[in-house]
Order: structure tokens, then C-alpha cells, then sequence
């Protein structure tokens, strides 16, 4: 591919097979906790919007990871990521093993949550 990806099947179709599969199963898992998120790519990475930023995931070298885009949700669930390479608003894992959906449901409901609250917030 040339070019930056301009949709997730485009960014998808980029990555090797061992890569692809566990990011294409991320990706149904977000979609089903998140019936009405859009896929839009955002700086270079794929990624869910409802009314804001939702989630993303990618691929690097040497991991993929899953994008929660919120230090708070992160330290909130941090005792069922204890086992993964966290930082603020990211968990990275090894293709070979992939995040558990129910966890990955768990983090999608809590951001659509965290992102409810701030719509409030900011609109009332």
C-alpha cells in the first residue's frame, strides 16, 4: 500500500497475517460493544468515534496495542491489565496473545460510559 491507510480495511490489508488476525478480531469485539461507533482512521491509526474518540488499535513491530484514549480508564481496570504492558491510555500485547474479549467489551462499555459522562458535562 502507498500512502497513509484511509480506511481500517486498508490499514488492515497493510499488516502480516500473524498481525492482521488478532487486530481484525479486536475490531469485531469493538464494533459488537459499540453497535453505533464509526470507523474512521485517526492519526494513522484505526480507531472508533462516537460523538468523540472512542478507542483505536494498531500494530507496531514488535506488538499490537489497543488505544483506550483515557489514563482513567486504564488506572480504573489496572488490576485485570496487570498482566499487560500499560501506559496512559494504552495496552500492548503480542499478536500470539491476544486481549480476551470479554475484557476488551469490559474496557469499550466503560470508555462509551467515561465519554456519556463528558457529553453531559459539557452540554449541561
Amino acid at each position: 500500500m502507498t500512502g497513509k491507510p484511509k480506511t481500517i480495511d486498508e490499514y488492515l490489508a497493510a499488516l502480516s497475517d500473524d498481525k492482521r488476525a488478532p487486530l481484525e478480531n479486536l475490531r469485531k469485539t469493538i464494533r459488537a460493544a459499540a453497535s453505533t461507533a464509526a470507523e474512521c482512521i485517526s492519526y494513522g491509526l484505526p480507531a472508533f468515534r462516537q460523538n468523540r474518540m472512542l478507542v483505536a488499535f494498531g500494530a507496531t513491530a514488535k506488538h499490537c496495542a489497543f488505544y483506550l484514549m483515557s489514563s482513567s480508564t486504564v488506572e480504573h481496570h489496572k488490576d485485570e491489565l496487570k498482566d499487560y504492558d500499560i501506559s496512559k491510555g494504552t495496552i500492548r500485547f503480542q499478536a500470539d496473545k491476544p486481549l480476551p474479549t470479554a475484557l476488551v467489551r469490559k474496557l469499550v462499555k466503560a470508555r462509551i460510559a467515561e465519554n456519556e459522562t463528558m457529553d453531559k458535562n459539557v452540554g449541561g
